[in-house]
């Protein structure tokens, strides 16, 4: 691994061509990231995470997917079911404690029960953002609910359920993006609360749930602790409110580079988001002049960031012996009462 540069790579389509083969090859990314255009059939798909891992050399690559439920499921219906929002499962848990817990943890189990045997190993959930008023919807139904102790307890018992089912979470968007006014796809958003009122509300999910392997990183400004920068390219921001305050000392990845948030060409971008501590980079759209500006200016991975890329592969495990029909059909008792 410790060849691997400090970066995920997407791919153009379903297929590997040999092209990005070869640049995978000579680039070596740390892992890769699929959406919904690399998806035709599971069969397909397995084939791909396969073909992905070999042009690494690296049978244990980590692959990638954002597969929450509600708008954000890169597999969808008929090779998997449409799964419910976390806002839909934050419902169920104000409605019956017990019950929401439980369709969450199984949630995520289904993901591995769908995602693991295709070879996809991380799934960038869960949503840990605490949506205020003003906020865009760009996060919305996908958080678990409006206070962090709905966030903190779904964002627990999801990431739970993924790792029991041999796969990793990814908690999103540290160090919190629900006041965010504007989608961070298209434009760079300026939170103006106090850090006291981000320490008070915003970032609790976050130091809930700390101790786990991975996070993404939230391109958005916080006036009161860097005005200039959005926590993906902000050392104090990193610094001081990620590792220090929230105590995340796991891998930190960006969010998407191509995002219009952010500023520059790809190489300043690259560079500003290492910089300012994220361990590594990441390019979902499988734009191939995208991802060499990226690639020229990527390092290998050391340090303290190769020792939290490491503390990941340590951290997956073989998969529990959950009965998948029996939680299908308990998952859909669950939600049916709510």
């Amino acid at each position: 691994m410790s060849e691997s540069k400090a970066v995920i790579f997407g791919c153009a389509g379903p297929e590997l061509l040999a092209e990005e083969a070869s640049f995978f090859a000579e680039t070596r990314p740390w892992g890769f990231i699929l959406f919904g255009r690399n998806i035709a059939s599971l069969a397909q798909v397995a084939d791909l995470t396969a073909s992905l891992r070999e042009s690494v050399g690296r049978p244990d690559a980590p692959v990638l997917i954002d597969q929450e439920g509600g708008r954000v499921q890169r597999f969808k219906p008929p090779l998997v079911p449409q799964y419910p929002s976390g806002a839909d499962l934050g419902a169920l848990y104000l409605a019956n404690r017990d019950a929401g817990l439980r369709a969450t943890w199984i949630m995520s189990r289904l993901h591995a029960f769908d995602l693991h045997p295709l070879g996809i190993t991380v799934d960038c959930l869960p949503v840990l953002d605490v949506p205020s008023p003003g906020g865009h919807e760009v996060i919305g139904s996908r958080a678990y609910g409006i206070t962090p102790e709905v966030v903190c307890a779904l964002g627990a018992a999801a990431a739970e359920g993924l790792k029991a089912g041999g796969m990793l979470p990814v908690i999103k968007h540290i160090p919190g993006h629900g006041r965010a006014g504007a989608d961070t796809h298209h434009e760079l958003p300026h939170v103006n609360a106090s850090r006291a009122d981000l320490s008070a509300r915003d970032f609790i999910p976050f130091k809930a749930l700390a101790g786990e392997a991975m996070a993404m990183s939230a391109h958005v400004v916080f006036t009161d602790i860097d005005p200039d920068n959005p926590a993906t390219t902000s050392r104090r921001v990193v610094d001081e409110v990620i590792r220090g305050e929230i105590g995340f000392d796991g891998l930190l990845m960006s969010d998407d580079v191509s995002m219009n948030a952010l500023s520059g060409d790809f190489a300043t971008r690259t560079s500003a988001i290492l910089a300012a501590g994220c361990d590594v980079t990441l390019h979902c759209n499988g734009d191939r002049a995208e991802m060499e500006a990226v690639a020229s200016v990527t390092p290998e991975l050391d340090g303290e960031s190769l020792r939290r890329a490491r503390d990941v592969m340590a951290a997956f495990r073989a998969p529990d012996d959950s009965d998948e029909a029996a939680l299908r059909e308990e998952f859909e008792g669950l939600m049916a009462a709510s």
